[in-house]
C-alpha cells in the first residue's frame, strides 16, 4: 500500500465519472461480491481497528457526519450527509466523499467520491449480514423502499446470497416503477407490489431502506412470520426507525458497533438491557448467528466506518494500472521541508 516517495505529493482521486467507469470495468455484481469479501475480511479483524461513533452535526433538515477509523497502518474517513428533504428538491438524500491515508507518514493515498461507493458498500454490507443470518435456502427478497439504495441492495443479495426474486414496494409508485425498470435484464424476477403486506408475502429476506427522518413503523409485528431475516438499514440517525418495537423484541438482533447502533438504529427504541450480538463475532465464530430455521434474525444496520474503510481500501487496490483516477496535487512538497514560505514565493 506504500506509495512511491517520488509521487507522495500526488494523490489519486476517483471522481463520480471514474467510479462509474470502474464499476463497469469490473462488472457490477463482481464489484459487489469482491467488496463484500473485503468488508468481511476487515470485520474478522475487528479488534485491530480504532472504533468510535460517527461525529454528527444535526440540523432541522438533516445531518452531516464524519466517520473515521484506522487499523494502525491505514487511516480512513468519510464525509456523509443525510437530508431526506433533498429528494423533493431534486437532490440526492445522501452524498459523500472519503480519504485513505498512511498512518506512517500521514500522507493521503486515495481521495474518492463516496456517493456511489456508499450505495455499493451499504448493499455489500447487507449481503454480508444476509449471508451469515438468513436461511441458506432463502431465494425471495422483499425490498421495502425503492429509492437510491434499492437496486444495489437487490443485486448484492443476488450476487452474494443467491436471491432470485425481489418483491418491490414504495409509498411512491413511481419509485417502484423506476426500480423495476432498472432491474430488468439483471437475471432476477421482479414483482411490483401495492402494499408492504403484499411485498413481504413469501419473502425469506426483508430489507427496509426508507428515507423519512422519523420514528416509522414500516413493518408491524403481525406482518413478520417465523424464519425471516430482516435488514433494517434505513434507521441511520437518532429519531429515525422503521420497525415496530414488538418486531425488535421478538427477533434476534445483530449490530455493527453497539455504541453507534444504540443512538441511531432500531436499538434506540429498546431498553438498555435489550440483548444483541455483534456481527463481527458471528463472522469469527465467537458467537452464534442463525440457530434454527424458525428464528427471526434482524440486522440493525446503521453503517459503520470500517465498511467505508474497506470500500476505500478495495478501490485503492483496483484502480492500479487503470485510467480511472486523476492525480491531484494536494500536498505542498517543497524541496526543503522547512522552507514552505520559500516555495510559495518562488511560485510568483
Amino acid at each position: 500500500m506504500t506509495q512511491d516517495p517520488s509521487h507522495l505529493a500526488l494523490v489519486p482521486f476517483v471522481s463520480v465519472a471514474n467510479m462509474m467507469k470502474l464499476v463497469h470495468h469490473i462488472g457490477l455484481e463482481r464489484f459487489l461480491t469482491e467488496l463484500a469479501t473485503e468488508i468481511e475480511a476487515d470485520f474478522k479483524r475487528w479488534p485491530q481497528f480504532e472504533k468510535a461513533p460517527r461525529v454528527p452535526s444535526h440540523s432541522d433538515v438533516g445531518v452531516i457526519e464524519l466517520m473515521p477509523t484506522s487499523d494502525g497502518e491505514l487511516y480512513g474517513f468519510k464525509y456523509v450527509n443525510g437530508h431526506p428533504k433533498n429528494m423533493k428538491e431534486g437532490l440526492q438524500t445522501v452524498t459523500g466523499f472519503g480519504l485513505l491515508a498512511e498512518v506512517n507518514t500521514g500522507y493521503p493515498v486515495l481521495f474518492s467520491e463516496m456517493t456511489v461507493l456508499t450505495a455499493l458498500r451499504t448493499a455489500a454490507m447487507s449481503a454480508v449480514a444476509t449471508k451469515h443470518l438468513a436461511r441458506k435456502d432463502a431465494k425471495t427478497l422483499a425490498m421495502i423502499g425503492n429509492g437510491a439504495q434499492s437496486e444495489f441492495q437487490t443485486l448484492a443479495l443476488k450476487a452474494v446470497c443467491g436471491i432470485d426474486t425481489v418483491r418491490l414496494y414504495d409509498i411512491d409508485p413511481a419509485a417502484t416503477e423506476k426500480c423495476a425498470a432498472n432491474l430488468a435484464g439483471h437475471g432476477i424476477t421482479v414483482v411490483t407490489c401495492t402494499s408492504p403486506e403484499d411485498a413481504i408475502e413469501g419473502a425469506d429476506v426483508i430489507t427496509t431502506a426508507t428515507a423519512d427522518k422519523n420514528m416509522q413503523t414500516i413493518l408491524t409485528d403481525n406482518m413478520i412470520g417465523s424464519g425471516v431475516h430482516i435488514n433494517a438499514i434505513g434507521g441511520d440517525c437518532p429519531g429515525k426507525t422503521e420497525l415496530h418495537q414488538d418486531i425488535v423484541a421478538r427477533a434476534d438482533m445483530f449490530v455493527e458497533f453497539p455504541e453507534q447502533t444504540r443512538i441511531e438504529g432500531e436499538l434506540q427504541q429498546m431498553p438498555l438491557d435489550h440483548p444483541f450480538t455483534e456481527l463481527w463475532q458471528v463472522m469469527t465464530g465467537d458467537a452464534a448467528g442463525r440457530t434454527s430455521a424458525a428464528q427471526i434474525t434482524l440486522f440493525d444496520g446503521v453503517g459503520f466506518a470500517i465498511e467505508d474503510f474497506s470500500a476505500l481500501r478495495y478501490v485503492h487496490s483496483i484502480i492500479r494500472d487503470t485510467p480511472f483516477f486523476t492525480d491531484l496535487d494536494m500536498i505542498a512538497d517543497p524541496d526543503d521541508p522547512r522552507d514552505l514560505f520559500g516555495m510559495v514565493m518562488r511560485a510568483g
